[in-house]
């Protein structure tokens, strides 16, 4: 989505969390939460982190605030932004998307007009079988527990979606709050679905189960002609975002 950035960073930080080529030694022993103005900071040492934009990292939950101190924690020598995913989540809500809450809600609406749910394929038999198997289920819940109505087509031509659904998932998602509507935002486009996005935000739906069913079709080729080692690790990297996405939702409640 044009409005956030991706989950694995290219970020640094020096006494906060900024951008910047330079590696960071770590510079501090230990990471704690502790509650301020009705939230939680992180707190190296006793000193707050940044984000780029200079703000204090302060989540909406003790359990938010602990993923992303366990991130600062687990730091070796020196900083590796790639493996705080949590606190890149955190600046980027605080930062980005409290300061864009409409566009990106328009974003993730717009999934709807071409969800992944909603283009079966036409063959072979059994990937048409699977497809129906474990995307109808979760057309339904959206009808059901969402309000939100699409329909299903074979092939891959266009098939236009109500408005009114559109606008329902525009309206559900400016219900969240930021950090919450980030984590969808991401979700969303990893899962090519707002559905499926929505069914995780809700906790209706594992991350990693939700990717799976996401990519069946990529999954059927595999079966079929054998998987490529670099496209197995993109894979196993994009399922790990998706469990990460989970566990962001869960905890903030």
């Amino acid at each position: 989505m044009s409005h956030i950035p991706p989950l694995d960073p290219r970020v640094a930080a020096k006494k906060g969390f900024r951008e910047s080529e330079e590696r960071l030694k770590r510079f501090w022993t230990e990471a704690t939460v502790t509650p301020e103005d009705g939230g939680y900071v992180v707190l190296l040492d006793g000193r707050a982190p940044k984000t780029p934009a200079h703000a204090r990292i302060r989540l909406p939950t003790e359990a938010t605030a602990r993923m992303v101190a366990d991130e600062w924690a687990a730091q070796g020598e020196f900083l590796d932004p790639g493996t705080m995913p949590a606190t890149r989540l955190a600046a980027t809500a605080i930062d980005r998307v409290s300061q864009t809450r409409e566009p990106v809600a328009d974003e993730i609406a717009a999934y709807v007009g071409s969800d992944l749910l909603c283009y079966l394929a036409e063959h072979p038999t059994n990937l048409v079988a699977e497809q129906d198997r474990h995307w109808s289920p979760w057309r339904d819940w959206a009808a059901r527990e969402l309000g939100v109505t699409v329909t299903a087509t074979r092939g891959i031509v266009h098939c236009a979606q109500p408005p009114e659904s559109l606008t329902r998932v525009r309206d559900l998602a400016l219900e969240l709050d930021d950090f919450a509507l980030t984590g969808l935002a991401m979700a969303t486009p990893l899962l090519g679905s707002a559905i499926l996005g929505l069914a995780v935000q809700r906790r209706a739906l594992a991350g990693a189960v939700a990717f799976d069913i996401s990519r069946l079709d990529e999954a059927f080729q595999e079966r079929q002609w054998g998987i490529d080692a670099d496209n197995a690790e993109r894979t196993a990297a994009r399922r790990a975002e998706a469990d990460l996405l989970d566990r962001w939702f869960r905890a903030l409640g």
